[in-house]
C-alpha cells in the first residue's frame, strides 16, 4: 500500500506540472481539453419556418398538439477510455522505469487529470486477451480505484493481440468518447481497427518505446529470451546486417504508425522511457487546444 500512495503522490505531481503548464498558455485552458467535442439531444420546441426538417421529432409530433423539433446544445463532458497494453513485450527496460512502468504512469496521470474535470474514465487492459475492463464513470473516487486495479494488474497471459483490443473498444464504447490507446505496438494486422477508432473517436495513440530493443550491446553471438513466445533464439549482436534489420524493423513501424495516425486524424505521440514524458504530454494538450479553438 505505500508502495501504492507513492505512486500516487508521483502521479499528482505530474497531473500539477501539466495543468499549471497548459493553463499559464495562451492557447486556451486544461478544461477544453477534456471538453466534449459534439453536439447531444436538449429538448424539444414548436416547429418555426425555416428549421432544419431533419431535427423534427415525429414521435413528439405525432401526439396530435402541432409539430416539434429537436433542439441541441454543445456536449460538455467526454468520455475517457483507455486501452492499455499490458503485454509480456513491455517488460522491458530498467527497474520501475519499464515500458509497462511508463504506460500506468501516463494512464494514471490522464485519469486524474480526466476525472478533475467531471470526465468519465474507463479502462481496458489487455494481452491478447482482455485482462481487465473497467467501464467508464466519473468521481475522483471512481479514478483512484481505477489506478489502483492498473497497478495492482497481474496479466494472466504473456502475448499480444492489438487488434482484438481494439475491436472490444469498440464494441465496449458506442458513445463518442476520447479513446487513448497506449503500447508498443509490436504487433501486427491491427490497422484496420486503429483506423475504425479514428473515424468513429477521438483518438490518441501513445507509442512506448525503449532503447534496449535496438541499442543491443556488441557481444557477439548471444542468446535472447522472448517472454510472449517463451523461447530462445541465438543472435549475431556483432553483425551489421542484425542490427541494421532491427533499426529498420523499430523505426519503420515507427513512421508506419506516425502516419496511419495522421491520414486518420488521430494524434500520435512517441515515448521513450529514458525521457521525461511530463514535456510531451504538455506538448500534445497544447496541440489539441489550438485545434479546438
Amino acid at each position: 500500500m505505500s508502495d501504492l500512495k507513492q505512486i500516487i503522490k508521483k502521479l499528482q505531481h505530474y497531473e500539477i506540472r501539466i495543468r499549471k503548464a497548459i493553463n499559464s498558455q495562451m492557447q486556451g485552458d486544461f478544461h477544453s481539453v477534456f471538453k466534449g467535442s459534439g453536439l447531444i439531444f436538449d429538448d424539444v420546441r414548436t416547429y418555426q419556418y425555416g428549421d432544419d426538417v431533419r431535427h423534427i421529432d415525429w414521435h413528439a409530433s405525432a401526439k396530435g398538439h402541432g409539430t416539434f423539433i429537436k433542439t441541441f446544445k454543445e456536449e460538455k463532458e467526454q468520455n475517457i477510455f483507455f486501452i492499455l497494453d499490458v503485454s509480456a513485450s513491455q517488460e522491458i527496460g530498467k527497474e520501475n522505469n519499464q515500458k509497462i512502468d511508463v504506460s500506468k504512469e501516463i494512464c494514471g496521470v490522464l485519469t486524474l487529470s480526466a476525472v478533475k474535470e467531471d470526465s468519465s474514465t474507463g479502462l481496458l487492459c489487455f494481452s491478447d486477451k482482455k485482462e481487465k475492463y473497467i467501464k467508464p464513470d466519473k468521481g475522483i473516487k471512481h479514478g483512484y480505484e481505477m489506478i489502483n486495479t492498473l497497478f495492482n494488474l497481474k496479466p494472466s497471459s504473456l502475448k499480444t493481440d492489438i487488434n482484438k483490443a481494439m475491436s472490444l473498444a469498440l464494441s465496449f464504447t458506442k458513445r463518442k468518447s476520447m479513446m487513448v490507446i497506449i503500447s508498443d505496438f509490436l504487433d501486427e494486422n491491427y490497422e484496420r481497427n486503429l483506423k475504425a477508432i479514428a473515424r468513429k473517436h477521438d483518438l490518441i495513440v501513445i507509442h512506448i518505446a525503449d532503447d534496449r530493443e535496438t541499442q543491443l550491446p556488441n557481444l557477439g553471438i548471444i542468446p535472447l529470451y522472448e517472454k510472449e513466445s517463451k523461447q530462445t533464439v541465438w543472435v549475431n549482436t556483432s553483425s551489421k546486417h542484425f542490427r541494421k534489420n532491427i533499426d529498420q524493423y523499430y523505426q519503420g513501424g515507427r513512421e508506419e504508425l506516425q502516419n496511419i495516425c495522421k491520414r486518420n486524424n488521430a494524434n500520435y505521440l512517441y515515448i521513450n522511457t529514458k525521457e521525461d514524458y511530463v514535456p510531451k504530454l504538455i506538448k500534445l494538450f497544447k496541440i489539441r487546444n489550438k485545434y479546438r479553438k
